[in-house]
């Protein structure tokens, strides 16, 4: 969780504001599809964790709204890619341009106009790659709608998306202090616009209730556990969220176009969690006939999946995630890990409903479409969060 804080001969743009008249060829059939909203520093476009080779059909980008496609070099180093490219993408993008970079997953826009390469990561930096490189960790599939930006004004910008499902945030105020950040707008994404919100609860064993990223009723709330180690709650980690996600993971870099390292944090748990839940979509959208995305109200009545014989809302969806959360037992702590173990006492105190990892993933699908149902939670579990809900509703609303 980061701080918020107040060459190839054709490469380049082939769009410039509007579309030439032109259209790009269809690919084939496209079938199923989720589209994951990470809102973070910027994305390292060039990587091959993000690379495509089909392309994106024209009605998924009109969907999107995207009025500028940079066809992105494909041979070089990082930076002789980005030279390539700068004269007729980087330099030309503007805020609220919404570009797709043919050759990767990534549709991004910059709301706001107040960064020296808009979209792409900060050489200094690199959180916002590793955090899309975690949802494609879960799903590899998934359609990359990218927000640069830590405000209400990136927030929206997903949330506005008709065919957005889940949006991720992985930054907020350290340690959880109680104070305003994204809540209004993630309200909005999810109250309004039925989408579902993943939020990375503050590194550091903080109560995840009073955060604004991952604190709110509406939010999905994610703290992370030792999925390669012991599988106990790692320490420095948010207490009592919603549910806990794989902590540590190798991820892209931001500088480079095959490079990875491993890194931790509730930053990556969360978009891990995000990823999760739209293979999830994908599987049952495929499986009922639905070829379209998102909830928008005035088009798909607040449904996430609008099949044949079959609806979801995002109620549905997260409670059959919270039906799915697993506790790791006790015994598999080793005491010189740095982990906290998870106690056979009130584990929901420590990681909500319990843990998600890909483990989950067919559970709640034969959950959903009714092929083998989920036995219900304790009702010890469902006490303490129902408890959680209570607490974090009297707080946020």
């Amino acid at each position: 969780m980061v701080v918020l804080v107040i060459s190839a001969p054709f490469s380049g743009c082939l769009w410039e504001k509007e579309p030439p008249p032109e259209v790009i060829e269809e690919p084939p059939h496209f079938g199923a599809f989720s589209v994951v909203a990470p809102i973070d520093t910027g994305i390292n476009v060039y990587h091959n964790h993000f690379a495509m080779n089909d392309s994106y059909p024209n009605w998924l980008l009109d969907g999107m709204g995207v009025n500028m496609v940079c066809e992105i070099a494909k041979n070089g180093t990082w930076q002789e890619r980005y030279e390539a490219d700068r004269e007729s993408c980087w330099d030309v993008i503007g805020a609220g341009d919404i570009v797709w970079f043919k050759g990767s997953r990534i549709i991004g826009t910059t709301p706001d106009d107040n960064t020296d390469i808009p979209i792409l990561d900060d050489p200094t930096d690199g959180h916002g790659s590793a955090v899309t490189g975690a949802v494609l960790n879960a799903n590899p599939d998934a359609v990359i709608f990218f927000v640069e930006g830590f405000s209400d004004a990136a927030v929206l910008a997903a949330a506005n998306q008709p065919l957005v499902d889940i949006i991720t945030t992985s930054f907020g105020p350290i340690l959880s202090v109680p104070v305003p950040g994204i809540e209004d707008a993630t309200k909005v994404a999810v109250i309004q616009k039925k989408k579902l919100h993943t939020g990375a609860a503050d590194n550091s064993p903080s109560p995840a209730v009073q955060d604004s990223t991952a604190g709110p009723p509406w939010s999905i709330g994610v703290s992370g556990y030792a999925e390669e180690g012991d599988d106990q709650k790692e320490t420095m980690s948010g207490s009592y969220p919603d549910v806990a996600a794989d902590w540590t993971q190798v991820l892209p870099n931001h500088d480079d176009i095959d490079g990875y390292h491993e890194t931790s944090g509730t930053s990556f748990a969360t978009p891990r969690t995000a990823g999760l839940l739209s293979g999830v979509l994908m599987r049952l959208r495929a499986e009922f006939g639905d070829d379209s995305s998102g909830a928008d109200p005035a088009i798909r009545d607040g449904l996430l999946v609008n099949g044949t014989n079959f609806t979801l809302t995002n109620d549905d969806l997260r409670n059959a995630l919270n039906r799915s959360g697993w506790y790791p037992s006790f015994s598999t702590w080793d005491p010189l890990s740095g982990t906290t173990p998870i106690s056979p006492i009130a584990p929901c105190s420590q990681v909500g409903w319990g843990v998600v990892n890909e483990s989950n993933v067919l559970p709640i699908i034969e959950h959903l479409n009714g092929t083998a149902s989920m036995t219900q939670r304790s009702s010890d579990v469902v006490m303490c969060m129902e408890a959680n809900q209570a607490i974090r509703e009297a707080y946020w609303t």
